[in-house]
């Protein structure tokens, strides 16, 4: 695969002026060590873009971590490309060079998921974070959100019958007063789950996240679709190097609270009364309200990555592409953290 070669600025390029909203991008290009993510995307081979050069991973990687931080599509993406001369420079291509189309970008977005490569980098950039002294493991607060996919929402029923169509979407099913035709749903992958505390319910996935006590930064996250309990995957959010982990009622089980406390780690861990005692005592409802306090500030990553960043919708079909949009937003929400606690 022959790579464009490009990054070298000219001289009219280093005269134009900086357009609003470029210093954030210039402060990231300078705090993040690009060259280690490099390292990891020089592995990536792109066998269908023989014929013409290919541009480079970094500049490409560069780009879908603006469509993350700004809540663009892809073709959105590409004009602001065109247009912006902050995102220029940011990503690494010159003025009078050409930019990467929307099926470019889509296509590089799919290797990056067939390699496998998206954990790794965001594991890269946790290390960096690490360095720089940004991680400060007082507690990992665990939480989860529901994201809806833009895909034909099917009619509604079982997550059951979902199953059922993705197998075989021509099956009919026989009951008491008519037939039931039931058609593939356009996302397979996707789920219905009720809304906690609103009427009706979601149909999408569900982003899961362990979040950095104080710093505010996603150490870890898992996608799944949205029918997932959120106690299902709590462990895996789990660093291990916390002094404390903070949760609301539904992660809380007896076997995990032992867990944590044979790993030297505090559980606050939210109680909720159950069918033995339906009223918690006075000692447990104070517990909760301290550990509610603490976990609040979960609340504010989502609603930066929903409504600042545009994570309010999944824009792609399958699990593997819902995870690698959950992903990415989480690589560029840390960048964004970064640049304000730098700043």
């Amino acid at each position: 695969m022959s790579v464009r070669d490009g990054g070298q600025f000219s001289f009219v390029d280093a005269l134009m002026p900086q357009s609003k909203g470029a210093g954030r991008l210039e402060r990231l290009s300078s705090l993040v060590k690009w060259y280690r993510f490099e390292k990891h995307l020089s592995r990536l081979r792109d066998d269908k873009g023989a014929g013409r050069p290919a541009y480079r991973p970094l500049v490409m990687f560069k780009a879908l971590l603006l469509q993350s931080l700004y809540g663009l599509s892809d073709m959105e993406l590409e004009e602001a490309l065109g247009d912006r001369l902050s995102f220029k420079r940011f990503v690494g291509l010159c003025l009078d060079e050409a930019v990467p189309d929307h099926s470019t970008l889509c296509r590089f977005r799919n290797l990056l998921i067939d390699a496998g490569l998206l954990d790794k980098l965001f594991l890269e950039l946790d290390r960096q974070l690490d360095a720089a002294g940004l991680i400060l493991r007082r507690g990992t607060m665990l939480d989860a959100t529901i994201i809806e996919t833009t895909a034909a929402r099917p009619p509604e029923g079982r997550n059951g019958d979902l199953d059922d169509a993705a197998r075989d979407p021509g099956s009919e099913r026989d009951n008491s007063t008519d037939r039931l035709r039931r058609t593939a749903p356009s996302d397979p992958d996707a789920r219905f789950t009720r809304r906690k505390g609103r009427v009706g319910s979601a149909y999408g996935y569900k982003a899961h996240v362990g979040v950095d006590e104080g710093s505010g930064l996603i150490r870890r996250v898992i996608t799944t679709p949205a029918n997932v309990n959120d106690t299902v995957v709590a462990d895996a959010l789990i660093v291990g190097d916390e002094a404390c982990v903070l949760a609301d009622g539904a992660y809380h089980t007896h076997a995990r609270e032992k867990d944590l406390k044979e790993r030297g780690i505090k559980p606050r861990l939210m109680r909720r009364p159950n069918r033995h005692h339906r009223v918690l005592p006075p000692r447990l409802a104070r517990l909760n309200g301290l550990i509610s306090r603490r976990r609040a500030a979960v609340e504010t990553t989502f609603a930066t990555l929903k409504h600042r960043m545009g994570l309010g919708l999944i824009r792609y079909r399958g699990l593997a592409k819902a995870k690698a949009q959950v992903l990415l937003a989480a690589l560029a929400f840390n960048m964004r953290r970064w640049v304000t606690m730098a700043a």
